[in-house]
């Protein structure tokens, strides 16, 4: 198939194909004597599994490590959890900081009055009025 076929067949962009072979991602793929693309069932496979490890969330290099992982067949499966609680840590981290943010914003929020009034605590916040007022 030629890479739009794979990229439908997939559901990754054509886009993304050529630059996850472009950094050695997936191996090049086969060319044709007008030198197109051609992919194959194995391709698309592959392909699949890294939407699925990027939708996860796993940065390039996670990802990379768990295709190689995922391709070797004596792989210990110790190496695949460890990888996963490490990506579990990082999310927990990130969701404890975006609920810091979400309280502060909400707290913001409620003490700006909405009104015609310029004075508005959400800017000044911003703005670190507060961290110079009490300087």
């Amino acid at each position: 198939m030629n890479i739009g076929q794979a990229a439908r067949s997939s559901g990754v962009s054509a886009k993304m194909i050529r630059y996850y072979e472009s950094i050695g991602l997936i191996t090049a793929a086969d060319r044709t004597e007008s030198n197109y693309r051609v992919y194959g069932a194995d391709d698309v496979h592959t392909l699949r599994f890294i939407k699925r490890a990027r939708t996860l969330g796993f940065s390039m290099e996670e990802t990379a490590t768990l295709l190689g992982l995922w391709q070797d067949k004596s792989r210990a499966s110790a190496d695949v959890k460890r990888i996963a609680n490490a990506h579990i840590a990082e999310l927990e981290q990130k969701i404890a900081e975006l609920q810091a943010m979400t309280g502060t914003l909400k707290h913001l929020v409620h003490c700006c009055s909405g009104d015609s009034r310029p004075n508005c605590p959400i800017l000044e916040d911003l703005a670190g009025m507060d961290a110079q007022a009490a300087a």
